[in-house]
């Protein structure tokens, strides 16, 4: 039987309200979330205490083709951080020169105090591959890479499998940025073919002095109990996964009990990833 751990730490969750949207040129919008979390208030009450979630890390809600919402999502974001001493920060940002005012405006906030992470997503448009990138985004990745270096955050980027996020076209990112920088792979890989390829290069990549982290959330069935006995059984990787519920988008219990159900992993390894590797990177004060 699972033991629960001392407390539980959010890597990963969305706030801010969206709009229901014409997905997959559905007939009439839907919103597949059912619900979101609209502000700080709404946030603390309906995830964070509803789940006993001791401190979590708040991401500009997304999902919708409005590039303007998320970034205007950042102001709920550091609301939420600088009106709640267990929220901490992370700015949305973007890759794609139509973006790069707002990208610029956003990555203002990077020298606040409760700003620890930046977020993207390729969901919306461009590649995450350097080698597909023209001189204009090159440019503007450069940016935002050097911010991120600076001030020594965490760079969230969504994968999933098949199309731009697929992890194949995260490995050169990887390779290029990330001695510099602290990259998060968001979902693991997203799905069966992101984790067969993802677990050994990712312990690889600890190995070799890479700064890579990642949470389970999307994890498939099998992809959270190889990732952990992997880790286990070599040794290396032990503080850089996070737990990461991705509400509303996915769902707290079951992305609670692909870790905590895992078997035969010990529960030192299950309280890193819970909440002591967040302490860990981001502090205590929060």
């Amino acid at each position: 039987m699972a033991t629960h751990p001392k407390k539980i730490i959010d890597a990963h969750c969305h706030i801010g309200e969206i709009p229901p949207w014409k997905f997959y040129d559905l007939e009439h919008p839907v919103k597949p979330t059912v619900y979101d979390y609209a502000d700080t208030k709404q946030f603390v009450k309906r995830h964070m205490d509803y789940f006993k979630v001791e401190r979590a890390l708040a991401i500009s809600n997304y999902g919708v083709p409005i590039h303007e919402l998320s970034f205007d999502l950042n102001d709920v974001v550091m609301d939420a951080a600088t009106s709640n001493d267990r929220i901490l920060a992370a700015i949305w940002v973007s890759f794609l020169p139509r973006n790069a005012e707002m990208t610029r405006k956003a990555l203002k906030l990077a020298s606040e105090s409760r700003v620890v992470a930046l977020k993207t997503t390729f969901l919306l448009g461009g590649n995450p591959d350097p080698g597909t990138w023209d001189e204009e985004t090159l440019a503007l990745a450069d940016e935002i890479f050097d911010v991120c270096e600076k001030h020594d955050l965490m760079f969230h980027f969504h994968t999933s499998p098949g199309g731009n996020s697929d992890i194949n076209n995260f490995v050169p990112l990887v390779e290029k940025y990330g001695k510099r920088c602290k990259i998060y792979l968001v979902h693991f890989g997203g799905g069966v073919s992101g984790h067969i390829k993802l677990v050994p290069k990712f312990l690889q990549w600890v190995r070799d002095g890479y700064k890579v982290y990642t949470d389970t959330s999307w994890a498939v069935g099998f992809g959270a109990r190889w990732l952990l006995t992997e880790i286990e059984k070599q040794g290396v990787g032990g503080d850089r996964v996070f737990f990461g519920s991705d509400e509303p988008w996915s769902d707290f219990d079951s992305e609670y009990w692909k870790l905590n159900g895992v078997r035969d992993i010990s529960q030192e390894l299950k309280e890193r990833v819970f909440w002591q590797n967040y302490e860990e990177a981001y502090g205590t004060h929060a």
